[in-house]
């Protein structure tokens, strides 16, 4: 007895560890505010980095250094430390990103993922000149990869993470694109060389001292520190900013019809919601309805049932099985549509003072048999009628009409 008890109190401290780790990583996962503290954590998240980042600039001013230094310095030290710690919650929390993998691989995953290097290089160079005194220059060089923590506000606003995905989906033809623009950079250079050598031995040196030349005229920059001084060198020059105006509009031709792409599906995705065969409904709940107050695991919903969002105030909470309903809360549940079942006439019906059905109970309404009220609106309120409930003045009537209706359980 005392063994069983032992490893129930063991399991019970598994659950509720595993519990604790999946509400931490609810809290440092972008974008997740079904709860008050989630809400809370990404706006500290944001306003930590805007803070660092205007520290990291502001002290690069003389006025600014000399006025306010250490009041920056502090807000560097307290955001960096910030990062410090949001970096060990996501390491502790790396099995919940990767719950298909073990502990281990989990946080080797995101140690060595993308987003795991910019979090560690976000404060780790803050901390090493501490340890290697001599290398403080080449650590705050470093430091500047705490910029790209700014890919982080993509998930908050889907205009900006159209970035991040239209760069993603197109990044074959970018890379081709980049491949083109080497390939001609390279051959640019080994011919202007060919012809420019004699002339300007000391700026064209070899087949890759042409290359920044190239490049500043491959794309359109044009400098002019280097430049051809031979006819057949300025002709060779002409046709390869031609070349250069052509190659430029590649990529921003894929970017742009990228993001033409990205924004025409995000505009007609109730459009392919209908293609997927779902069914959205939406119920506003009350203090009166049995939900209120409750967490979605506790409502028994049927198998082929999903809550997929809560409409909370002017908020929209994608919703756990944790979640509480609340009174006033949308619900927005989803299930698939039925093909296979005979088509249903529905029918609404407002009841007027002089209506036949007026004062009269269900049961005794000379109705079809393929004929079924289902439920009655009175008041703003809805009402599922039985047999001996009485139709009034002003109440809308809603039934449907279906052929071979089965009414052995009505």
């Amino acid at each position: 007895m005392t063994v069983s008890g032992g490893n129930d109190k063991g399991s019970d401290n598994a659950g509720g560890m595993k519990l604790f780790r999946a509400r931490v990583y609810n809290m440092v996962s972008t974008g997740v505010i079904d709860e008050p503290i989630n809400r809370l954590y990404d706006i500290v998240t944001i306003v930590a980095l805007a803070l660092n980042l205007f520290a990291a600039f502001a002290i690069t001013f003389d006025y600014m250094e000399e006025h306010y230094k250490g009041l920056l310095l502090a807000i560097e030290a307290f955001t960096t430390l910030f990062f410090a710690v949001d970096y060990i919650l996501r390491l502790y929390t790396s099995n919940e990103l990767y719950p298909e993998l073990s502990q281990g691989e989990a946080l080797i995953k995101y140690v060595f993922s993308f987003t795991g290097i910019i979090d560690l290089m976000s404060f780790l160079p803050y901390f090493l000149p501490v340890f290697f005194p001599a290398g403080s220059t080449v650590f705050k060089l470093f430091r500047v990869a705490r910029i790209l923590r700014l890919f982080r506000i993509n998930s908050y606003y889907d205009q900006l993470n159209v970035i991040t995905e239209v760069i993603s989906s197109k990044s074959q033809q970018l890379m081709a694109s980049v491949f083109i623009i080497i390939i001609l950079m390279m051959a640019s250079s080994l011919c202007m060389y060919s012809v420019e050598h004699e002339a300007q031995p000391e700026v064209f040196k070899n087949a890759f001292s042409g290359i920044w030349w190239s490049a500043s005229t491959l794309l359109t920059v044009g400098y002019g520190d280097i430049y051809p001084v031979t006819i057949m060198g300025k002709i060779l020059g002409i046709i390869i900013s031609f070349l250069g105006v052509g190659m430029v509009a590649i990529p921003t031709g894929i970017i742009s019809a990228g993001f033409v792409e990205q924004y025409q599906r995000l505009k007609t995705v109730g459009s392919y919601v209908e293609e997927e065969n779902i069914h959205f409904i939406r119920v506003r709940l009350t203090k009166e309805d049995s939900w209120t107050g409750k967490r979605i695991t506790q409502l028994g919903l049927p198998k082929d049932v999903m809550i997929v969002a809560l409409q909370r105030n002017k908020e929209t909470i994608i919703p756990r099985g944790k979640a509480v309903l609340n009174d006033g809360d949308i619900v927005v549940m989803c299930a698939e549509k039925v093909k296979d079942i005979q088509p249903i006439d529905l029918k609404e019906i407002v009841i007027g003072e002089g209506h036949s059905w007026n004062g009269v109970l269900i049961k005794d309404l000379d109705i079809s048999r393929q004929s079924y009220i289902f439920m009655i609106r009175r008041n703003g309120k809805a009402i599922i009628p039985r047999g001996n409930t009485m139709i009034m003045a002003g109440d809308t009537v809603l039934l449907y009409e279906k052929h071979n209706l089965n009414n052995e359980n009505i």
